[in-house]
């Protein structure tokens, strides 16, 4: 696919949430719904209670956008594509019920836990059945081993594979900028798999994420002028499993998101640390609050957790492509 495709999805990410992100951001400051600061977290944090969330809105509409006229412009409109639309609207739904609720009621609890893990699940079964009737392998990529065949017990591991990543990329959006430049990284990496196995019409959903996220990364650098919230969160984390699940480079993600991987890591860990021993492990958990307890910036984080990353993911897509 030529690089004409490549930089018309790219920039027509970008332009609609850079073009439009401003409008939205008046328009919630304008109604006063802004981020509820959870009462645990670092108390320096507290000065970001009231800035604008739900930006995930804006770049999941762009992404839609630039993913259908790219794709009806290059014939690639296939049933792949769809449910990875699916999987980023639903995911982005659950997260806006979510951020809605936190916002009205003026609180920083939202949907409980079972209807959250509910819909991630419906997703997740609804993805396995378009994956299967496309005649894709159900089964799993083991580097060095091949494909381990898992029959429907395929079904199980998508479940987990997706609320998993969806909740840790969930868990990761703690600082201004950290996921946004997380996910590009990944995003990015993965179109380039897409593009080796001629995967197209992957390839163009994730260079519309691409696209779209850099263009929101504008605005939510820090100091952010809006979070991306749940509805963001969720949304992405949905999408970047169910990318590595087409592609059928399902482990890759570990590697490629490996990010994701420590921070639900180290919440995992100070659980159970607590639990078991009454000691906790880290200052703060997810781990980007235990450097900044130490006393990091929050750039300092930024540059230092996109760097493993974006070395990660070198590493992966050059091990497979």
């Amino acid at each position: 696919m030529s690089l004409l495709v490549w930089g018309a999805t790219l920039v027509s990410g970008f332009i609609i949430v850079f073009a439009l992100m401003p409008s939205l951001i008046r328009y919630f400051r304008a109604r006063k719904e802004g981020q509820m600061i959870r009462e645990e977290g670092p108390k320096w944090h507290e000065k970001k209670s009231g800035t604008p969330t739900m930006g995930g809105l804006l770049f999941i509409v762009a992404i839609l956008i630039t993913t259908f006229w790219v794709g009806l412009w290059q014939h690639q409109l296939q049933p792949t594509t769809w449910i990875l639309l699916f999987i980023l609207v639903l995911y982005g739904a659950l997260g806006f019920w979510d951020d809605s609720i936190k916002l009205w009621r003026k609180q920083n609890e939202g949907l409980k836990a079972w209807q959250k893990l509910l819909g991630q699940i419906v997703g997740a079964v609804i993805l396995t059945v378009v994956y299967q009737h496309e005649h894709l392998p159900m089964a799993l990529r083991i580097p060095g081993l091949g494909d381990w065949s898992l029959g429907i017990w395929y079904m199980i591991f998508v479940i987990i594979w997706l609320v998993g990543f969806s909740n840790a990329v969930n868990l990761t959006d703690g600082l201004d900028g950290l996921v946004a430049g997380q996910a590009t990284i990944a995003f990015g990496a993965y179109a380039i798999i897409a593009h080796a196995q001629h995967q197209y019409n992957v390839m163009l959903f994730c260079l519309a994420v691409v696209g779209s996220l850099l263009g929101f990364f504008v605005y939510n650098h820090k100091p952010a002028k809006i979070f991306m919230g749940d509805m963001g969160s969720l949304a992405l984390g949905g999408a970047l499993a169910a990318v590595s699940i087409l592609l059928h480079y399902e482990l890759s993600l570990l590697l490629i998101g490996i990010i994701f991987v420590i921070e639900t890591a180290s919440v995992i860990l100070q659980v159970a640390s607590f639990k078991l021993t009454g000691k906790r492990i880290f200052l703060m958990s997810p781990i980007h609050h235990h450097f900044e307890m130490k006393g990091w910036s929050e750039w300092k984080i930024d540059i230092v957790f996109w760097s493993v990353g974006l070395v990660a993911a070198i590493i992966s897509v050059a091990s497979i492509v």
